[in-house]
């Protein structure tokens, strides 16, 4: 299980990364930090499923993949008000630099990585009972 973490934050920090990417893409065609967040941690949650379910997690193959991933779109979007509420702090908290809105994805993504780890490993990625290939 330990492994199984340290995958899922290597995951998270190519999340990070997609993440803050993005969101400045948003920035720069003039969305605004709220939107264009959003905009991000979509991107950033569909990259991580991607990835997750290739290193860190065994696909269930009693799943289709839509619904994986809309499982996975729904269990990370507990993390992500999590993760929204502490961007938005920090963004409001803070006198604007360009720097800031990379501080706050990161201050948010630190904050939801145990729930959504949790909620991966025990929802989205579990195994049925009866599978006899089990998870890490």
């Amino acid at each position: 299980m330990i492994v199984q973490f340290f995958r899922f934050g290597v995951v998270g920090v190519i999340g990070f990364l997609v993440d803050s990417a993005v969101l400045y893409a948003m920035l720069w065609l003039s969305m605004g930090f709220m939107s264009g967040r959003f905009v991000s941690f979509l991107c950033a949650a569909t990259a991580t499923w991607v990835i997750n379910r290739r290193i860190t997690f065994s696909p269930s193959a009693h799943r289709s993949v839509l619904r994986e991933w809309v499982s996975y779109i729904v269990a990370m979007s507990g993390g992500g008000v999590v993760n929204l509420l502490c961007y938005r702090l920090v963004m409001s908290s803070f006198h604007y630099q360009t720097y800031l809105p990379l501080l706050a994805v990161g201050a948010g993504s630190i904050a939801g990585l145990l729930v959504n780890y949790t909620v991966a490993k025990f929802w989205v990625f579990r195994r049925p009972k009866h599978d006899p290939n089990p998870q890490n």
